[in-house]
């Protein structure tokens, strides 16, 4: 069995960190370690201990101290211009890294289920714009299973979705809760009901109903599978504004977010129906890609979106 080799001792540790290597660069400029301390913001020991642990760390003295200040020995000038080089390779990389935040934060992708893109975000887009003036923002709609699609695909940064769970692939975190209600015109046999609904008469009726992908569908649908399965609804419509003007012409009843049916409620163009021993519920939720937690202006629409 050959010998085995002996572990490598990672760079960190071998080479000095850039607030020392800094502290040495002052030091050679200003030619003394008082004054370097005091350039770089430090006590006078706190440099002095700085510079000694390098000085122990690369196994050479760098620094020769006298009443008249500080000068670098032969091998402090050779560091030095080693340091010199390292941090303006790190300017460098500062300087790159600043700007790649400026890019990212001059623009913000955000994909959201309908309800939320109609009924929730413009009021939160208007206070990041507040905040931000200077971010460019895109709104993609539509149902939450595109939602995921756009987050999973690059395209966007932020997503918004209603319905059980999160999408296979992504993170997220709970921002808000909403209800599901049956909605009738006042017309509707429904509407002169004097006794609550049951589910099972909910499940059998031609309803209008938000496409299949939508989270409005999956809470419906998972609530009225033990009451027999939705019937075949008599329309499936993409937006939850087209679903309510169907309502409204008395086509049929529906099941709609009662975010999204505040005013018609109260004008009474729509009547909410009671249904008996069914829970509608849902949470809202923001989402984006597993491992990837939203940063600049994502972060920051992410914390306006709290208590919704």
């Amino acid at each position: 069995m050959g010998d085995e080799a002996e572990p490598v001792v990672p760079l960190a540790h071998r080479v000095p960190d850039l607030a020392a290597l800094e502290l040495l660069l002052a030091v050679a400029r200003l030619g003394s370690l008082g004054r370097a301390a005091r350039a770089r913001g430090i006590t006078q020991p706190a440099a002095s201990s700085r510079i000694r642990s390098m000085e122990r760390q690369l196994g050479v003295a760098l620094v020769e101290r006298s009443p008249r200040g500080s000068r670098l020995t032969d091998a402090g000038v050779l560091v030095t211009d080693w340091a010199r080089r390292v941090v303006e390779a790190a300017e460098a990389f500062d300087a790159g890294a600043q700007a790649l935040r400026g890019r990212r934060d001059s623009r913000l992708r955000v994909a959201a289920s309908m309800t939320i893109a109609e009924y929730l975000l413009p009021g939160w887009l208007v206070a990041l714009r507040a905040r931000r003036p200077g971010t460019a923002v895109s709104l993609l709609a539509g149902n939450s299973r595109a939602v995921a699609e756009r987050l999973l695909a690059g395209e966007a940064d932020l997503g918004f979705v209603e319905g059980l769970d999160v999408p296979t692939g992504l993170d997220g975190t709970v921002i808000g809760h909403d209800r599901l209600i049956v909605v009738a015109a006042p017309s509707h046999r429904w509407a002169r009901r004097r006794t609550e609904l049951a589910p099972a008469e909910l499940a059998a009726a031609p309803l209008i109903l938000r496409e299949r992908g939508s989270g409005t569908r999956q809470v419906l649908d998972a609530a009225l599978a033990r009451h027999g399965g939705l019937a075949d609804p008599l329309l499936e419509l993409a937006s939850t504004t087209a679903v309510k003007a169907a309502v409204v012409s008395e086509a049929a009843p529906s099941v709609v977010s009662e975010l999204a049916v505040r005013e018609e409620l109260t004008a009474r163009r729509l009547v909410e129906i009671p249904v008996r021993d069914l829970r509608l519920g849902r949470d809202l939720r923001a989402v984006w890609p597993a491992g990837q937690r939203p940063a600049g202006p994502a972060r920051e629409l992410l914390g306006l979106t709290r208590g919704t």
